[in-house]
């Protein structure tokens, strides 16, 4: 599937803790302000049915779920996503900014649960019908420093977040393949950098990709 020529696709992803939300909401701050209409959404999730899958999946409670059902689930929640809200909003012409996408799938079931990144890259590929981002924001973040990011608040730690660094490391190594593959289609920052200073930076990049 081609995405629709109207609106404006980013996707931010990187490790727990990088702060890709914190982000996703400064650029829809300022994109709005600048008199965009902006879709802010977030996977798993982003739909009602979307919402309770995420609930699955991440929250602690739900018994074992082994790596080829946890794959599966987020590629049904991201087929209902994009389906039901990110194509209805470029179509619209809005730009849609996503906490997470495919990247997500391929660097946590693919490599961290050992699933393979072409298999788990295939199985979203067919969930989205192709649909890529226009732009990928890859937030680097270090194993240890995400955990302490994370840990730093009184929120606990989902099933995902308290995997051990060695996973998260693995996960780490995946997104930073990902954009070596395709350069031009990621922007890759330290996410130690300063929060002004990374939210400068990416809405510079993402100022010469508006029609």
């Amino acid at each position: 599937m081609s995405k629709p020529s109207a609106g404006l696709f980013i996707a931010f992803e990187g490790g727990d803790g990088a702060g890709k939300s914190t982000q996703a909401s400064l650029l829809t701050e300022a994109l709005e302000q600048a008199g965009r209409r902006v879709v802010r959404t977030r996977e798993p999730g982003g739909t009602p049915v979307g919402e309770k899958l995420r609930g699955l999946v991440l929250e602690h409670g739900h018994g074992e779920i082994d790596p080829r059902t946890e794959a599966l689930i987020f590629a049904a929640s991201r087929a209902a996503h994009v389906q039901q809200v990110i194509l209805p909003a470029l179509e619209r012409g809005d730009v849609v900014v996503c906490d997470r996408y495919i990247d997500s799938s391929v660097a946590y079931q693919g490599a961290g649960r050992a699933l393979g990144t072409d298999t788990v890259r295939g199985l979203n590929e067919w969930a989205t019908e192709g649909l890529v981002p226009d732009l990928t924001v890859l937030l680097d973040v270090d194993p240890g420093a995400g955990r302490s990011r994370r840990t730093a608040s009184a929120a606990a730690e989902d099933r995902l977040e308290s995997e051990p660094d060695e996973f998260h490391g693995s996960i780490r190594e995946a997104f930073l393949t990902l954009a070596g593959e395709s350069p031009e289609r990621y922007l890759v920052l330290d996410a130690g950098l300063p929060v002004p200073v990374l939210a400068g930076q990416i809405l510079a990049r993402i100022g010469g990709l508006l029609p």
